[in-house]
């Protein structure tokens, strides 16, 4: 079973950073593909960040460059380090996984993923 928990967010003036973190705390096995995914209000979620088991990552271009993903294998822990951040990246953040072989894009649907933590608060003020 895969029990994914976010941490990290919080409130953040607009020039600043901050790191998310996601942890699993069931399962100590790799996942195929992890991702960030932010949701505004009244937006659809998006995907901000992947990273494929192998470290193939792809980002947001509206994030390229400011936002790096990562994760510590050893204690099975994803994070999403950002910096620059400014109000269009206040948002919901959540965590997701698929540790069955998929497209591990941003491009790829939320609907592809079947593990979800229950999400991080990001609000970032000008």
């Amino acid at each position: 079973q895969v029990h994914l928990v976010e941490s990290g967010g919080g409130s953040v003036q607009a020039g600043g950073s901050l790191r998310l973190s996601c942890a699993d705390t069931r399962s100590k096995y790799s996942h195929f593909c992890m991702a960030w995914f932010r949701q505004a209000p009244g937006k659809q979620r998006e995907g901000v960040a992947t990273l494929r088991a192998d470290g193939y990552s792809t980002y947001a271009d509206s994030v390229k460059g400011r936002f790096t993903i990562s994760r510590d294998n050893a204690d099975n822990t994803l994070y999403l380090q950002m910096t620059s951040l400014n109000s269009e990246d206040t948002g919901m953040y959540y965590c997701a996984a698929e540790t069955r072989a998929t497209l591990c894009v941003t491009q790829t649907g939320s609907g592809a993923f079947p593990y979800w933590g229950q999400g991080t608060q990001v609000t970032v003020s000008s």
